[in-house]
Parts: C-alpha cells; sequence; structure tokens
C-alpha cells in the first residue's frame, strides 16, 4: 500500500509534538523524579502484577542492562521488589510495593488529566479520531518492531448490511475524495446524504445490499448494489468509495468483487455504474471486473463541470 509522502511529513510532524508536549524530553515524566523509560516499567508491572526482566526487555523494547540498572534504581527507592519465580529460582520477577502501586495512581491520574485537558480543544468526533488514529499507529509501529506483517490485512473485515455510522461515514469520504479531485461542495455531500439515507431504509429488500471494509472498528471504504431504482431488471452500483489513506491495498477490489457475487446470484440481466473522467484507478478496477465504458457527456450539476460516465456490466454468459 503506497502512502502519500505528505502524510509521512505530517505524522513525523505531529509525533514529534506529542513527544514535546507529553514531556519525554524532560529528565523526568508524568510529575515524577523517574525517566520516562522508570515510569513505563511501573506501567507495565501494574498491568501485568509481576514480571521477569525478560519479559520488560520485549515490553519495552530496551536493551537487558538498560533494564537491570533500572530495575535496580526502582527497588532501591522502594517502588518495586524482588522475588524468585515459584518455577524457576534463578529466574527473578519483579512487582510493585504498596509505595509503587500510590505512585502509579498518581501517574494515571496525571497521565488523566493531560488527555482531558487537551480533548477541551476537541470536539466529540475528533476524539474518536484521536483514539482510532492513535491506537491504529501504535499497533502497527509494534508490529515492524516486533518483525511482524499484514497488520493491515488482519485488522481487516469485509461485511454487509447496515451498521451505525454508515450513512454519515460514507458520506465523509466522498465529501473529502470529490471535493479535492473534482472541486466538489456541499451539494454533492447533500446528495450523497440523501441519497444514502434513503438507500438504508431499503436495505429489507433482497435486492438490495451494501458492504462496508472496517479497520479497527472504523469503516474505510464501501459500496452498494441497489436492485430498484433502475427497473428493467438492473442493479445500479452506488456509493463505491475508499477512505484516502487505504487506497492500493486491494480493499476496494475485494469490496467490489463481493458486490459483483451479489448481482450474480441475484440474477440481473446488467449493472450500470456513473463515474467521473479522470479517475483512472477506479476505472482499471471496474473494467477489471467487467465493466465497459457506454456513455459519457459534460455536465455541471455537481457544481462544477465535469465529464460523467456510464460503465455497463453484462449478465455473465453461463
Amino acid at each position: 500500500m503506497n502512502t502519500d509522502t505528505a502524510i509521512i511529513h505530517a505524522i513525523r510532524a505531529s509525533s514529534r509534538d506529542i513527544v514535546r508536549e507529553l514531556g519525554f524530553m524532560q529528565n523526568t515524566l508524568a510529575a515524577t523524579d523517574y525517566s520516562a523509560s522508570a515510569v513505563h516499567t511501573l506501567l507495565e508491572l501494574d498491568m501485568h502484577q509481576t514480571l521477569s526482566p525478560t519479559e520488560l526487555v520485549q515490553c519495552l523494547g530496551l536493551e537487558k542492562s538498560s533494564i537491570s540498572r533500572m530495575l535496580a534504581k526502582l527497588v532501591a527507592t522502594g517502588e518495586i521488589e524482588e522475588q524468585a519465580c515459584a518455577n524457576d529460582t534463578r529466574v527473578k520477577n519483579f512487582s510493585l510495593t504498596e509505595q509503587g502501586q500510590q505512585t502509579v495512581q498518581r501517574i494515571h491520574a496525571y497521565g488523566q488529566n493531560q488527555v482531558q485537558q487537551a480533548f477541551q480543544h476537541l470536539n466529540g468526533v475528533q476524539q474518536q479520531a484521536v483514539a482510532h488514529g492513535l491506537s491504529a499507529y501504535a499497533e502497527a509501529l509494534k508490529a515492524h518492531r516486533e518483525g511482524g506483517s499484514g497488520f493491515v490485512a488482519q485488522a481487516l473485515q469485509i461485511g454487509h448490511g447496515y451498521q451505525t455510522g454508515l450513512v454519515g461515514r460514507v458520506t465523509e469520504m466522498h465529501a473529502e475524495f470529490y471535493a479535492r479531485h473534482c472541486g466538489f461542495g456541499p451539494f454533492f455531500e447533500s446528495q450523497v446524504a440523501t441519497g444514502m439515507a434513503a438507500f438504508v431504509g431499503r436495505l429489507h429488500e433482497s435486492c438490495n445490499q451494501v458492504w462496508t471494509a472496517t479497520l479497527n472498528g472504523r469503516i474505510v471504504g464501501s459500496v452498494s448494489i441497489d436492485g430498484q431504482d433502475l427497473g428493467n431488471g438492473q442493479a445500479h452500483l452506488r456509493w463505491f468509495i475508499l477512505d484516502e489513506n487505504c487506497r492500493g491495498g486491494g480493499i476496494g477490489r475485494q469490496l467490489l468483487s463481493a458486490a459483483m457475487d451479489f448481482v450474480d446470484a441475484q440474477g440481473f440481466a446488467a449493472t450500470q455504474l456513473w463515474t467521473f473522467q479522470g479517475l483512472d484507478a477506479a476505472r482499471k478496477l471496474y473494467e477489471s471486473h467487467g465493466f465497459e465504458l457506454t456513455h459519457e457527456a459534460l455536465g455541471t450539476q455537481w457544481g462544477s463541470c465535469v465529464k460523467e460516465q456510464q460503465f455497463t456490466r453484462l449478465k455473465p454468459a453461463q
């Protein structure tokens, strides 16, 4: 999957800002007398109850010598204590003392206050976007560090039917994409929202269906088959869209394949779709699924002059 260079630069810049704003450039962290690595050690012990030095090396991604020195310091300050492993006395485990538990409570309170103060400057939608985005990015970084692959493929789910937020998310993706590529504005967005909302009310009909691609619980792609609005035994492929950051990874092909399987199972004589000239990647995908360009004409009803294109896919021969 190709990533826009501008996106990479933006993420790197934001990461630097986050490191600074959260205080990681300081010698101590979270209003304690400890370094960032020591604070994270206390948090990991709070989460797992007991950990060995080897397990901490894996959790924190630090060298064993650094972990050993840090554990010795935390034992000396009374934050943690050492016990022999019940199954192997050669292995030492570490856990929080009562003092350490109190320190962790103060760390949690400090961190929660940081987030709450920042969230006062964000609305609910932005807060959810931050939560989803940071979670996905953290998992991807961890997968890379551990030598894993295919995180996106593992987290991605293709499903069908309505799900909460479908209309809003499909509208949002359309508005953002077509504003950028075609200059469309509020009229286009309102048409997508109105049409999609009306269609969702007809999903109980067996000839209608919608598919979504979700990544970490967020809709990143969708396509619909409307089996009613054209009549004459024809299906209408509508609202095919992908999140800008998920293009080129095969998600669109999976969605379109699912839609065409549905069309063929329903026995439609033909499937029609309308799009705009210049969307070459989408056109190649349509043509790979049997669509052919059948008509094109200039149109201005969307707020700017564009060449509209109609593609048709006939029912495959038995």
